[in-house]
């Protein structure tokens, strides 16, 4: 996924931040350490070049941050040097992701990654980890922009079980590494020793050049220097994100957890009783309806605010069967324990995650879990930012925290979380089709919860922007109801192939809801 900024910029789509400052209606309460565990919440409110977990691996994961280092000491070499680390082993993982101090700031440059499985003892080629994250921040002026916890990051990478790691960091406009990390071709390893030098210094590109290789102007004149490399920012650090596994499915609330320092807290309750109005308490799904039963369930949870010709004919889908963030085994202490929420759901953005699409549906509770803990423990923010998250399968997931039947304030568009729903696909659809099941999945999602607050999926609506670098902060903005991230915000995601099969989601959507 390659977005672009107004400035030509690229911009990724994971979850943008954006929450507003007044929130139409909040249910307040303190907010927790930002860590898992109680005996690491001081260096994480530290910041990130004081932040550790336990050294032990657990069933409640963790997260091993690694500060990056110059990957040359040549003085010689003019402008900001390449960081990264030299190949190691480490303790198992299957995300990752980078992180650094200022999360205004952009990484300019290219991040790759190479992984060792754990299966096979086999390192993979080098894999690209998308960079540029200008959608991933608060809105301007807005409480969340002003948490000293918040970090810039690239999007989380999903690598699968592994215990070995190489990664580097080439500033955008610098040399590659001279003999190291940095030299091979986009998605290729570096050249095995002994291997023949190039033919000739003339770029593939066909750029004239001196004998000595200096590149020229068509007449023979020197070429103008090419600009300044961007320096990186800093306190860069490589998050190794274990996932760890859910809990078992038959526990009970209030009972510890495997691997948990302590029995479930409130926040584990609060989580499971906010959707008592779908589903039994505990319950890791909710499960699907018919369509009698939803427009039954519709007047019970929204009767009151129906007009006459709604209670007539209401226009929903019948409510698709959701996994609960009790289902795909969330830490609820992780997360802020309040819930915010907006005043209706007249529009949803459709997102994929960039985390990859090399993931069996077994494993997808992982990669939710993976992407929960990168989002607050590492990036700090309040929750996993998406309200429903879809597999390749079409397993529908409930995201943040909140209620899948509510309102919740979520922080995918940044700003439009206002009166909107985000659904991320799981995995990268610039070049890559998504499948029929997700599709159908993201269809009988908005069918169900538009039809709740009595959107049309194939009209259009009008959100008011919170600021981005499409539309202006204050603008009233005219939207698809079932619109893609870039429609929001200057960015390619949800990737080129599941933006172009957005109409048909909209068209079955609408049929769903009986229109």
């Amino acid at each position: 996924m390659r977005g672009f900024l107004a400035s030509s910029i690229g911009v990724t789509c994971a979850a943008a931040l954006a929450l507003p400052l007044t929130p139409p209606a909040v249910a307040a309460t303190a907010r927790p350490a930002p860590g898992a565990e109680a005996a690491t919440s001081a260096a994480l409110s530290a910041g990130p070049s004081a932040r550790r977990e336990s050294t032990g691996q657990s069933t409640a994961g963790s997260t091993q941050s690694l500060p990056l280092v110059p990957l040359t000491r040549d003085r010689a070499v003019d402008g900001p040097a390449a960081q990264g680390l030299t190949r190691r082993t480490v303790r198992p993982f299957s995300l990752v992701g980078v992180v650094w101090d200022d999360p205004a700031a952009e990484l300019h440059g290219r991040v790759q990654i190479r992984t060792r499985e754990v299966a096979t003892g086999v390192w993979s080629g080098w894999q690209d980890v998308e960079t540029h994250n200008a959608d991933h921040a608060a809105d301007p002026d807005t409480e969340e922009g002003a948490d000293g916890r918040l970090r810039g990051a690239t999007a989380p990478l999903w690598v699968g079980a592994s215990n070995g790691v190489e990664l580097r960091v080439v500033p955008e406009g610098a040399e590659p590494v001279p003999g190291g990390p940095g030299t091979a071709p986009k998605g290729t390893d570096p050249a095995p020793a002994g291997a023949d030098p190039a033919p000739d210094k003339t770029p593939a590109d066909g750029t004239p050049t001196t004998a000595d290789g200096t590149a020229t102007t068509a007449d023979g004149t020197p070429a103008a220097a090419p600009a300044a490399a961007a320096p990186l920012p800093t306190g860069l650090r490589l998050e190794l994100v274990d996932p760890g596994e859910a809990a078992p499915q038959d526990e009970t609330l209030g009972a510890a957890r495997p691997g948990a320092l302590q029995p479930e807290t409130a926040d584990a309750v609060a989580g499971s009783t906010v959707n008592a109005d779908v589903a039994a308490l505990s319950a890791a799904e909710i499960p699907a309806l018919g369509r009698a039963e939803t427009e039954r369930e519709l007047l019970t949870l929204r009767g009151s605010e129906l007009t006459a010709a709604q209670k007539a004919k209401p226009y929903i889908g019948p409510r698709p069967r959701i996994v609960t963030r009790r289902g795909w085994g969330a830490n609820e202490r992780w997360r802020e324990s309040r819930f915010v929420y907006t005043s209706k759901v007249k529009a949803a953005f459709v997102h994929h995650t960039a985390t990859g699409s090399k993931y069996t549906c077994a494993q997808a509770p992982s990669v939710i879990r993976g992407i929960y803990r990168y989002h607050v423990v590492s990036m700090g923010w309040r929750d996993i930012g998406y309200n429903f998250l879809v597999d390749k399968c079409g397993n529908i997931y409930e995201g943040r925290a909140g209620g899948v039947a509510k309102a919740v304030l979520g922080a995918h568009t940044r700003g439009f979380n206002t009166n909107s729903m985000g659904i991320a696909v799981l995995g990268s659809y610039g070049s890559t089709k998504p499948s029929k099941s997700a599709l159908k999945a993201v269809a009988r999602l908005t069918a169900w919860k538009l039809g709740l607050y009595g959107a049309n999926p194939r009209a259009k609506t009008y959100l008011t922007s919170g600021g981005g670098n499409l539309y202006r902060k204050g603008k009233n903005v005219r939207l698809n109801v079932i619109s893609g991230h870039r429609d929001g915000f200057s960015t390619e995601c949800p990737g080129l192939q599941l933006y172009r099969k957005l109409g048909s989601a909209r068209s079955t959507a609408a049929r769903y809801q009986g229109r």
